[in-house]
């Protein structure tokens, strides 16, 4: 499993994600509105505007906040303009570091996150020195209550969908080709299902196992980058171990 998705497992342990559904809505807002703006502001005719609206509403968005990012980005709202930028680095004990960001201020964004990694013990590395560690992938996650998992199997494969991870105990994590996550979410919503959330990943190519200080160390470093108000994506490459997760989940 990639080091993203042993976070956000973390992190639905630690009942953070409802904590931050604020933070979490402000930067699906911030993606709905670029999305838009570049595309126009039909979902049929925007896959990226499509895929981050199918975000929002498994976020549980109301569509009234959907609505009014959509018409920011086309123009018939007033709204900051935010530019897409991608940071890339290492973090302590040599784990990559790759960064999806929208900024209305560069500068600031990048002094500001070459200060956290530096602080964590990393460091703010050139362009493509870690991209090429990364696979992109679809990813949708569903609470596994509403079917068994050979059902769910069943059905992600013949819809589509390339893999389905079960070892979360909470949710199924569905992975997909990049260009078939709206094919996949809607085959699933079809057959009645309905996801907690869906996005465009980076999954590692191979991955820093990490004993329990290493880990603390990560989880702190992703913690305060995903607080980041211009961040919209942290992956990066560790791997914790079965043993030292239990530890850290105890």
């Amino acid at each position: 499993m990639s080091g993203h998705s042993k976070w956000a497992t973390i992190k639905r342990k630690k009942g953070k994600l409802d904590a931050e559904r604020g933070k979490i809505f402000t930067k699906l807002i911030k993606e709905i509105t670029i999305a838009a703006r570049d595309g126009g502001g039909d979902p049929m005719g925007n896959p990226r505007l499509r895929t981050a609206v199918a975000a929002g509403k498994a976020a549980n968005m109301p569509a009234a906040n959907i609505e009014r990012a959509i018409k920011k980005g086309t123009g018939e709202l007033p709204g900051q303009r935010y530019e897409e930028y991608t940071y890339e680095g290492y973090g302590p004990h040599g784990v990559a570091i790759f960064l999806e960001v929208l900024s209305d201020n560069k500068n600031r964004t990048t002094s500001e996150l070459r200060h956290v990694l530096s602080k964590a013990g990393g460091s703010m590395g050139e362009g493509g020195c870690v991209a090429w560690m990364f696979d992109q992938k679809g990813l949708i996650t569903i609470d596994k209550a509403q079917a068994p998992e050979d059902k769910m199997l069943d059905l992600a494969l013949e819809i589509g969908a390339e893999d389905v991870a079960t070892e979360d105990p909470d949710v199924y994590e569905v992975y997909t080709a990049p260009t078939d996550l709206n094919m996949v979410l809607k085959g699933l919503e079809a057959a009645g299902i309905t996801s907690q959330s869906a996005e465009l990943m980076r999954e590692a190519k191979t991955t820093v196992a990490l004993d329990e200080k290493g880990a603390e160390q990560i989880m702190k470093l992703m913690d305060t980058l995903e607080d980041h108000d211009d961040v919209q994506k942290v992956w990066a490459n560790f791997d914790i171990p079965a043993e030292v997760m239990e530890k850290l989940q105890g």
